[in-house]
This record gives C-alpha cells, structure tokens and sequence, in this order.
C-alpha cells in the first residue's frame, strides 16, 4: 500500500472544462443509535456533496430520523433508507438529480435483508451513478452480491458512477477483489488520510470502501482523522465504523 500523501483533499468546484470535483462520504451509522449530534458534526466537517450512509433507520418514524440528521448535516435526503433496507444518500444542494431507484435483494432464510440505494444525479456538465451498499455478513450471500451489485451498475448505463458501502470483509477477501478488479478501489489509488475503518476504538481493518468506474479521477480517499474540524471525541462518539471521505475529478 503507498505512502498516503500529505496533502489537503481538495474542496468541491466546477472546473473551465465543464468537469467537477466532487467530495464523497461513506459512512455506517448502526442505525443512529449513538450520539447523533458527534455525527452530525463529523459529516458536516468533511464537506461531502454526497453521503453513502449504510444501517441507516429502517423501522419506526425511519424518514423522520433521516430528515433531521440531513437538516443537522446542512444536507438533503436523496434516496434510500427502509425502502433499500438500510442504504441511505444525502446529497448537498449543488447536486442535481435525474432519478434514484431503491433495489431489494433476494432474501435469504435466517440472514438481514439487504439492498442497493442508487440514484442518478448531475454536478453541471458531469453526470454520474450511485450505488450504496452494505453486503452480507455470510461470505457466499455476499460474493453472489458482488456480482447483483456489477449487474446493477451495468444496468445503470451512466458513462461514470461511485459505489460506496460497507463491504464487510478486507481487501483481500473474494468479493472486494472481485469489485476492485471491475472497477477501482480508491483508496488504492491515491490513499489520502487513514486506512482502517472499524472499529472506532481500536481500528485494525478495512472493511468500509468507495469504488469509482474508470475514467473518474479520484484526488484523494480515506478515513478523515485529523481533517479540519472532524475530532477523535466526535469519531468515537458517533458510531462503531469509521467514515471514508473520497475528493473525485468528474469528466463533463
């Protein structure tokens, strides 16, 4: 793994070209059942455009508790949630949306239902897909998954798009290899801040990731610790996962 650079993730803009730069978060939220507040501030602090929330709420007044941590996060609800069973976007208002879907997967007897968020969306004259994700905790459901994740984006029929989500298992298992040998694996190419995502206490794996298809420049990716106003109190504070933030260059 490279050295990451040290070096500011550069903020969003749109470039002369037409292209934009565009900051992405990915973030498990164990269902908000920790200090929102400390999440709140941490998501804000990083100065996404979009946000990846996996384990969002899925039950009781589930859209009520996803508004308001979008309202304290300066953000908007773009899709997902109950209806992706668990994938949440939040998006800022430079983002123009075409059209978002919510996608069930097939469930399997004895194990949590999952899905994919995914959305369409526009920064100016650069268009893209989303697919949010949290794969399953059994190591077969989740490679047969990665697969039901590629078809999916395929089916999506965008020039470029930005798969998100907890992977749940390391770089080095089948279905992270499988993703990262379709697509690319952003904090591989051009690590930017920490590696490890969980646990917040004593984080020794890498199990949360955002992918990119080719043809998106990424300028940066990984954990935010000691990024400008995301505290080591708050992180800890917020949930169990650590968050990835990614800075992308999209063509027009």
């Amino acid at each position: 793994m490279p050295t990451p650079e040290p070096y500011t993730l550069p903020n969003s803009r749109t470039e002369p070209d037409g292209s934009a730069v565009v900051r992405v978060l990915s973030y498990n939220v164990r269902s908000m059942r920790d200090d929102e507040d400390a999440l709140a501030r941490v998501i804000r602090a990083c100065r996404p455009d979009l946000v990846f929330l996996q384990e969002a709420p899925r039950f009781f007044r589930w859209r009520k508790h996803a508004a308001r941590l979008a309202a304290k996060s300066e953000l908007v609800v773009l899709g997902g949630g109950a209806t992706a069973a668990g994938p949440l976007l939040l998006c800022s208002l430079r983002t123009t949306v075409e059209h978002t879907e919510d996608v069930l997967l097939p469930l399997t007897p004895g194990l949590h239902r999952r899905g994919f968020a995914t959305a369409v969306v526009r920064f100016g004259r650069a268009r893209m897909g989303l697919l949010n994700c949290h794969l399953s905790l059994d190591g077969d459901e989740r490679y047969a998954q990665t697969g039901m994740l590629l078809e999916r984006l395929a089916a999506m029929d965008t020039p470029h798009a930005v798969v998100a989500g907890d992977i749940n298992e390391q770089p080095d298992g089948p279905g992270f290899r499988r993703l990262a040998a379709e697509l690319r694996d952003c904090r591989r190419v051009r690590p930017w801040g920490g590696e490890y995502t969980f646990t917040t206490t004593a984080p020794q794996r890498r199990i949360d990731a955002i992918f990119v298809t080719p043809g998106v420049e990424v300028l940066g990716c990984g954990v935010p610790s000691g990024h400008p106003g995301v505290s080591a109190q708050d992180l800890r504070a917020a949930t169990d996962h650590l968050p990835v933030l990614a800075a992308l260059r999209l063509p027009a």
